[in-house]
């Protein structure tokens, strides 16, 4: 290595302990102009699966083995965790469509799609904190209006189709109008 490398090398390592990087999320700031709701969507659709598997899991009796109880809690803990983290991501996914892809004058062709994202986030936030089939479904419901708005936005006509899921319910898709 030549010495004028060497230094720069030198220099280049004082500046990164000077001023590290730091890490950037996103998507995508450029933009690039690709937005779907369907992650959304799916999310809350694993939230409220999530709740129907709690709501299903056999409690153990008054006095479990320690192999019942394990068994149990293992379960629990893994449906609240999955729970949990599908909600997280419906709340990023939406926070992805609010902050980047709708506009002004989409809030001005549909009054209340502030009030839409913000009810989503909080019915997300509160799917984290509690076992609730309720908010669960209202969840669901709340994406697919977004949904259905975003895909109006696009100028596409919009059908609701049953997920073909365990957990039942619909998704939104666009359809081209024709």
């Amino acid at each position: 290595m030549s010495i004028a490398m060497s230094l720069l090398d030198g220099v280049f390592r004082i500046v990164h302990r000077a001023f590290p990087p730091r890490i950037a999320h996103a998507h995508c700031d450029i933009p690039c102009g690709i937005y779907d709701p369907h992650l959304a969507q799916i999310a809350a659709l694993s939230v409220l699966r999530m709740n129907q598997l709690i709501e299903a899991l056999p409690k153990p009796g008054p006095n479990p083995s320690p192999q019942e109880r394990q068994t149990y809690v293992s379960q629990l803990s893994r449906y609240i965790k999955v729970k949990e983290e599908h909600a997280e991501l419906c709340k990023h996914e939406l926070r992805i469509l609010w902050g980047d892809y709708f506009k002004p004058e989409h809030v001005q062709q549909y009054p209340d799609l502030h009030n839409l994202f913000f009810n989503a986030m909080k019915t997300a936030s509160k799917n984290r904190q509690e076992i609730n089939m309720a908010a669960a479904q209202e969840l669901l419901v709340t994406t697919q209006k977004i949904a259905e708005v975003f895909w109006k936005t696009k100028g596409a006509d919009i059908r609701r189709q049953p997920s073909l899921q365990t957990a039942g319910g619909e998704l939104v898709y666009p359809v081209p109008k024709g």
